[in-house]
């Protein structure tokens, strides 16, 4: 499918998808939200390994939600718009291959809601990272009251949400919100090195381990400790656990086909 504000590449095993509305530093109106459901409900996530997400250009990840949409919105349209951005970040959160941040400017509001439903985040040295929501008299909408808190713990995600200032890069990597800072011309290739990693992994293993973490969130310590105990068990009847094993026996590569 044609997309008017993503652009897609396909490098191997690893697709990326820029948000792309350069005019207004691809902010997210309901199009764009769309289209990032459309795009990530149809990736073949077999023959794709990791996924990066980034932004168009130098300026911006996401810049937020498009302020010019959301001001003649009800208290109705107002939880559909909201709903229709939590329902595709949830689905990014959900894949089953690794999903990677690559923040290359502004992450602010939607911006970092959709950074957060990424599996980590990498950044620019140059960008920021804030949820301004309620200098507008809103909530963040797409999640971000829940997946920050989770990142960076309660007292710094009322901190931001409260008084909406932003953040640079090293102060989000110093709270746990980044993984690493990168200057922005080594940015990509790092967040390229790291998914190359993971391509050369066993896929179903990541899946599952992927699923223990994402889902262990809400779980009390036996419940999850159990989730992971059935996944590990589960990875035994793959091909790719015999060929790891074996590789790793006979000091060789593995080659993982994601069986």
């Amino acid at each position: 499918m044609e997309y008017t504000f993503l652009k897609i590449e396909q490098h191997d095993q690893i697709a990326v998808m820029k948000v792309s509305a350069p005019k207004s530093l691809n902010a997210l109106n309901s199009t764009v939200l769309k289209e990032i459901d459309d795009f990530v409900s149809n990736l073949d996530t077999k023959q794709t390994r990791v996924l990066i997400i980034t932004g168009d250009g130098e300026k911006a990840f996401v810049a937020g939600a498009d302020i010019s949409e959301m001001v003649h919105l009800y208290e109705k349209e107002g939880y559909e718009f909201s709903k229709l951005g939590a329902i595709a970040f949830r689905k990014i959160e959900t894949l089953p291959i690794p999903v990677i941040a690559a923040v290359n400017g502004f992450c602010l509001g939607g911006g970092c809601e959709l950074a957060m439903a990424c599996d980590f985040r990498y950044a620019s040295s140059k960008a920021k990272f804030g949820q301004p929501e309620v200098g507008l008299g809103i909530t963040p909408g797409f999640s971000g009251t829940y997946r920050l808190a989770k990142l960076v713990g309660q007292g710094y995600a009322k901190e931001m949400i409260y008084t909406g200032k932003a953040i640079r890069a090293d102060e989000a990597l110093r709270i746990g919100l980044v993984n690493a800072v990168y200057e922005p011309e080594e940015l990509m290739d790092k967040v390229m090195e790291t998914a190359q990693k993971m391509v050369a992994n066993a896929p179903l293993a990541i899946a599952y381990a992927k699923q223990c973490i994402n889902e262990s969130y809400d779980l009390i310590a036996d419940d999850a400790i159990e989730l992971e105990n059935t996944a590990f068990g589960k990875c035994f009847a793959t091909e790719d656990q015999k060929e790891g094993m074996t590789a790793f026996l006979e000091k060789r590569p593995a080659k993982f086909v994601g069986k």
